[in-house]
């Protein structure tokens, strides 16, 4: 069984960047994060988590 928005959690993954980092940065509880993924995102919803991932991820690289 594949979950929903595999594409995301597999960038959360890579990038190690945790649901609190991206629900701060939403201004959102980390659970409130974990609950949205259960079911698949929109695609704008989609596009707008994995941008943010990829901020974070390179605000980690950069320090």
């Amino acid at each position: 069984m594949i979950k929903a928005n595999s594409e995301v959690r597999t960038a959360m993954k890579a990038g190690k960047v945790p649901a609190w980092a991206i629900g701060a940065e939403i201004g959102v509880h980390e659970n409130t994060i974990l609950r949205r993924l259960r079911f698949e995102l929109s695609e704008p919803e989609k596009q707008k988590y994995l941008s943010i991932i990829d901020k974070l991820s390179a605000e980690k690289c950069a320090k």
